[in-house]
């Protein structure tokens, strides 16, 4: 396993979970329904959070390309 493929991993899973998050809580504003809690708004940011976490693991793993140890 390369440097940082266990940061991309983690960041992909903890988007697909803001994603879900995100569908969640744009349902019921597009079919009328009741607004969900302000907890469930904050899940959706967890896209954001794991694109971040995944782009960390791409850098850490070019640059452990780059600069490969002895």
């Amino acid at each position: 396993m390369g440097a940082g493929d266990l940061l991309v991993r983690i960041g992909a899973i903890v988007f697909i979970v803001g994603a879900v998050g995100t569908l969640a809580t744009v349902a019921p504003l597009l079919l009328g329904t009741s607004r969900l809690p302000t907890p469930a708004y904050f899940v959706s940011m967890l896209m954001g959070v794991g694109l971040a976490l995944a782009l960390l693991g791409l850098l850490r793993s070019a640059l452990a390309q780059r600069h490969p140890q002895a």
